[in-house]
This record gives C-alpha cells, structure tokens and sequence, in this order.
C-alpha cells in the first residue's frame, strides 16, 4: 500500500521548522492548470510562497505580540511571480532571457545543456573551443554544434568548466542519483538550519516604534546575484527591510534581471579588491541584521564573508546562503544555473517530450522556489533569535530543491500533466519554454510601475497574507546608482 505524502506545504514548513499548528492560518485558491509539467512544479511553487508568507505572518505577529495573521495564496499570483522575468516589460520592451549559446546542444552521447548570458561566460565557453570570445552568434552557435556533436558529454562539461564555462550533460534522475555528485545531497535537509553562538536577543525596532512590516527596522546586505538570492532579497524588501544590493563593477548583472528582481532595493557597487571598497563594506557590516550569500561557495571567503567571520563580527546575525550544487561533493564548489541543474538532476529527462531534446520545466522554479524558501527560513531564524538569541545561519541549494521536486513532493493532479501543447517547448532553448497554460490569465496579477528604468509592467507579489504590501514600496533603480550606507541611523 502506497503511503499518502504530505502536503508541499506540510514538507517545507517542516522543513523549516515551524510549529505544524500555523498551518490552519493558511488558505489557498486560484484556478488550476498554471505550471503545467510533469512533475509537481505548482505543487513546489505554492508551497514555497505559503510557507514564505506564514514565516512572515509568524515574524509580524512575534514583533508586535499580536495573533499570527492569516495568509492567502492565489495560485496564478504565484504562477505570475514564478514566471516574473517573462512578464517584464520596459518602455514596451521584453527583457532579454536566454542567449543564443545558453541551450541544448546534441553531443556524441545524447545531450549538452550551455549557459552562457553572461559575457565572461560567453567567452570561456568559447575559449574552449578555440574560438575568439567575440566570435558572431550565428559563427559561435554553428561552431559548437560542429564541435560538441562529435564528443561525449562528461568530456565537453571537464573541457568546459577548465576554460571557466558553463556545459552539463543531459542525466536521468537515477543516474543523477547514483553518481558522487547527486550522491552527496543524499540525506541533506532540504533547509539546514544552525546556530551559531549564543549572542544575545537582539530586535531590531522599527522605524517610529512598532514594525508594521515584519522586517521593518531590518538591514539586509544583498550578496546574490541571478535569481534565487535576488528574489529571497526582493522578498525580504517587501516586508520592509532596508536591503542593499553590492555588486561589483568587475561583474556586471544584467540590467533586465536587475529591472525584475531588484523592487523594494537599492543598489551600490563595491570594488572589494581596494581598500575603499573595504571599508566601505566594514562599515555596512558593523550595522547589518541579516547578510545573504548567494556566489558560489568559497568565492567571497577572502574577503571574511564566511558565516562564522561574519557571526563572530556581527553577534546576533543571521546569515543566509544558497548554492547550485550544494555546500558538500564533487561539484559544491561549482558555479550553476537553475536550467544546468534542471538538465544535471534528471528534471530535464522527465520533462523530455517523445521525440528531440530534454525538456525543461514551465518556469525556473528551481530559482523561484529556493529564492521564496531562503526568504522564509531567514524570517524562522529571526523568530527564534527573537525568542532565544543566538546567530544563526541557514543554507540551501537548487540541486536540493530539485531533489524534492523529483521525489518528495506529491504527484501533479491530471490537470498538470504534460509539458504544453507548444512545440517550442521541445526546442532546447529556455527562450522558447512554455509559459503557463491558457487555462489562466496572467494579467490579473500584472501591473505597471515608474521607475527610473522606465514604464516597468512586472508581476505583483505572491507573498500575501492580512496586512502585507500589495506592492513593493520603491521601483529599482540602476544598477550601482545608491551609495553603499544605510538609510537611516540607529
């Protein structure tokens, strides 16, 4: 007899280690049929943007000793938010998703996955071919197709990642499973939680006395960049924090991510390589409640941004971190994407229609779901250092999230099934994916804003419960644009 699972809902506030009885503040509705896949990706998708809004409710309610407010989840809002960056528009214009090299690619032995949006990415991928980094994209796309054709997959990722690229062979889950690499996420929380030291209670207050917002008062320094950290940031500005985006004039983001996931931040550049860069980060941190970090693993450690420096400097922090691959194995210290791991776990094999290449699923949920579960288990962690103390640090990974998507979560209901009927969902490039299906409207849940981008039209917050925003409070602004100093002083 098959054992019945718990609820999505049920597993990641588990998870997160939230008291089973706030599950009653929680209701759900919304037309079915969004996020249609093969696996349970509305199931991942609503559960994460719950759970995101009762740690929420459960963080207003702890500040202002009130009853926990409760919380209400739409499911094409959550639909509409996990599929954001499709969506944007600015001045009219669509935001630039996936370049001409970030695709699938036929090898000798089945399939390649490529990411390469990112300029430097673009040419360490080519460099491994012996190609010039400016090489022409209709140049670059034949050369590699030409090049990858003839060799098999685990040879172009090793000839790949040594150039500093982007490649991963197409895997089924249980390849996925029995290889070193998946092998090390085996038996790993899907949110690991830990504390620190026993710093003291330390809460922060609110601007003009009680907190409205439930990280109103809050100063978060933002060091993420794509999409998962930048939407658990994004999250974290919604509910009132004073978050500050640094990135490095070295590394660009792309603007058009920046224009969907940088509402509610600001936004400074930071050369830490200098000393006045230095300083200037010394000087946010002497002051800053939460710190989330979202490079890869071992990539800011020279800099003292390891989670016990920063606890040891900072007593009373809560650090936040995610990865691609995981902070253990093989591959912990990879840089990765969400559509890589969706092809390295085995996700994009489900997905795979009957004939052409791996599939992908209807949205990076991957990113989205980790991004509103990394929100959520730094407002538990703030509960229970409200309540007890202690730094506190919480981590999580994409190729963890795909994990559960691939089995731990319920089945889809029939309604779900399928990849889309549009045949561009096979075509191998995540530009192309199938949106959600037609059986719900987006629009309901779009909405436009000025900015000092442009006429942004974007996707409205999902995280929702009785007294959250509607909106974000200030539209993004270009990137670097701030200087790096808190808003206001304590």
């Amino acid at each position: 007899m098959n054992q019945v699972r718990a609820s999505g809902i049920e597993q990641a506030w588990a998870a997160l280690g939230g008291d089973p009885a706030l599950l009653a503040r929680i209701g759900t509705g919304g037309r079915g049929g969004a996020l249609p896949a093969r696996l349970p990706v509305m199931e991942l998708a609503r559960s994460t943007v719950a759970v995101c809004s009762l740690a929420a409710a459960e963080l207003a309610a702890r500040r202002t000793g009130g009853p926990v407010p409760r919380v209400r989840i739409d499911d094409g809002a959550v639909a509409t938010a996990f599929t954001g960056e499709r969506h944007l528009r600015i001045d009219g214009r669509a935001a630039a998703t996936f370049a001409p090299l970030s695709r699938f690619w036929r090898s000798a032995d089945g399939w390649v996955r490529t990411h390469a949006n990112y300029p430097h990415h673009r040419a360490r991928l080519l460099a491994a071919l012996g190609l010039p980094g400016d090489a022409p994209d209709d140049v670059a796309v034949a050369a590699v197709a030409a090049s990858f054709a003839g060799r098999r997959g685990e040879e172009i990722e090793r000839t790949v990642h040594a150039a500093g690229g982007l490649a991963v062979a197409a895997r089924t889950p249980a390849r996925w499973a029995a290889d070193p690499r998946g092998a090390a996420l085996a038996g790993t929380p899907l949110v690991a939680g830990e504390r620190l030291d026993d710093a003291p209670v330390r809460r922060a207050a609110a601007p003009g006395g009680e907190p409205v917002l439930p990280a109103a008062g809050l100063r978060v320094l933002d060091l993420t960049r794509v999409i998962a950290g930048p939407v658990a940031t994004r999250t974290l500005a919604l509910l009132g924090a004073d978050v500050l985006r640094i990135d490095s004039p070295r590394l660009p983001e792309s603007p058009d991510a920046h224009g969907d996931t940088g509402f509610g931040k600001r936004s400074a550049d930071l050369d830490l390589g200098r000393p006045s860069g230095r300083a200037a980060l010394d000087a946010l941190l002497d002051d800053v409640d939460v710190v989330v970090l979202g490079y890869r693993p071992g990539a800011l450690d020279r800099f003292g941004l390891t989670p016990r420096a920063l606890a040891a400097r900072r007593p009373g922090l809560v650090v936040g971190r995610l990865s691609a691959w995981g902070f253990s194995g093989p591959w912990a210290e990879r840089r990765g994407f969400d559509s890589l791991v969706q092809v390295a776990t085995g996700i994009a094999s489900v997905q795979a229609g009957p004939e052409g290449p791996p599939g992908a699923l209807p949205a990076q949920a991957l990113d989205h779901g980790t991004g509103y579960l990394l929100a959520a288990a730094v407002l538990r962690a703030l509960t229970e250092q409200h309540d007890g103390g202690g730094s506190r640090l919480v981590t999580l990974s994409l190729a963890r999230t795909a994990a559960w998507l691939l089995d731990e979560l319920p089945a889809p209901a029939p309604e779900g099934s399928g990849t889309g009927s549009d045949a561009r969902s096979r075509s191998g490039s995540d530009a192309d994916t199938d949106g959600p299906c037609d059986s719900y409207d987006p629009e309901k849940w779009l909405t436009e804003t000025d900015s000092p981008l442009g006429r942004l039209r974007h996707a409205l917050p999902a995280v929702a419960f009785d007294g959250s925003p509607a909106n974000w409070s200030r539209p993004p602004g270009p990137l670097g644009a701030d200087r790096p100093v808190w808003l206001a002083a304590r």
